[in-house]
């Protein structure tokens, strides 16, 4: 009888989160003998950890052959800059936010090499999925990408980022909460075939974080936790062959919101507060996602941005034509009914959204 194996999956082949790794960035990349790379950095990131970057991959006897700042999402820059990368680089290194790494994992992508992610906030799980956000004719597209070879993140550094980016993180963590009750939902509208591993691994990744014990949220252990189950939870997204364990209705508020905006806020800030709003619909776990975005501080943040109510509304209705092949609770009119009501007369959203 011939016994089948399941499906194959990638991995990062480095994962160091703790206190101090960047100075240990070069011994990292030795032991998987990438020895010629290139740096994107971004911006201003240079002046900040240039320096000891530089010497931990000069001590490691890592040759760096491009070394740059790097501010663009436009695909086409991104596409002639990865064809300028010299033949004998052997990875990509991208040390920064959102958008360097998103630039850099593209560009690996496209020629096919190791890509190393260096994430200097904790804003969102992107350090760690295989699809980047990019411009492409001037609209913020998922494109495909590679899944990093290895992920190097120091704890300090997160610590020392604006606090705006931990609450990020924050949010777009419990947010797969929501994203997964979704994706049931989906399958049982015959709308989408859930992968019970995949469930499994972003369930265990958001109950560790959410279960943490902590003072402040810069508490070693409390920014480790958020790091570790962010990367987790692109490991589901490449278990599942798509976002679904890990963005479900409340991540197409998210990207409403961001066509209706001119300035939309971060990522992670509008999909916890969308978070909160379909925890209620689906009434599912409302109150832990409640209680860690109270108690972590999230909710007062956001009340400092002043965000409007009409345009969460406004989002609500154009969330299913974001992902119109998917079936989430958005995409039945009582659901979003429920939700617009919700943002209307809900107390916490009333001292949140104006």
């Amino acid at each position: 009888m011939k016994m089948q194996t399941g499906k194959a999956i990638s991995i990062p082949s480095i994962l160091k989160v703790g206190n101090g790794t960047l100075n240990k960035i070069g011994e990292y990349l030795k032991s998987e003998e990438l020895t010629s790379v290139v740096i994107f950095m971004g911006n201003g990131l240079i002046d900040m950890f240039g320096d000891t970057i530089m010497k931990s991959l000069t001590d490691a006897g890592i040759t760096v052959l491009e070394y740059s700042e790097l501010d663009t999402v436009e695909i086409d820059d991104i596409i002639t800059l990865a064809f300028d990368i010299p033949n004998k680089v052997k990875a990509v290194v991208s040390v920064g936010g959102g958008k360097v790494i998103d630039a850099g994992k593209y560009a690996a992508f496209l020629r096919n090499m190791p890509f190393i992610s260096v994430p200097t906030s904790s804003s969102s799980d992107g350090f760690s999925s295989a699809s980047a956000s990019l411009l492409v004719h001037g609209k913020r597209t998922s494109v495909p990408a590679k899944l990093a070879h290895g992920i190097i993140v120091d704890t300090q550094v997160i610590r020392t980022a604006p606090e705006k980016f931990i609450y990020s993180g924050i949010g777009d963590m419990v947010s797969k909460i929501t994203a997964l009750y979704d994706w049931i939902f989906e399958e049982a509208h015959g709308a989408g075939v859930v992968n019970d591993f995949a469930v499994m691994v972003a369930k265990k990744a958001v109950n560790s974080f959410v279960r943490t014990p902590y003072e402040s949220i810069k508490d070693e252990l409390f920014l480790k936790e958020l790091v570790d189950s962010l990367a987790m939870s692109g490991i589901a997204n490449e278990i599942a062959g798509s976002s679904a364990p890990t963005s479900g209705s409340e991540h197409l508020i998210s990207h409403a919101l961001d066509k209706i905006l001119e300035h939309p806020q971060l990522h992670g800030i509008q999909v916890g507060i969308a978070t909160y709003i379909m925890s209620v619909v689906q009434n599912h776990r409302y109150v832990r996602v409640c209680t860690v975005l109270k108690r972590t501080g999230f909710f007062d943040y956001a009340a400092t941005l002043g965000m409007r109510k009409q345009d969460f509304l406004d989002a609500i209705d154009m969330a299913p034509s974001m992902k119109p092949f998917r079936h989430t609770y958005l995409h039945e009119k009582e659901y979003r009914d429920a939700a617009k009501k919700l943002v209307l007369e809900d107390d916490i959203l009333n001292k949140i959204l104006v």
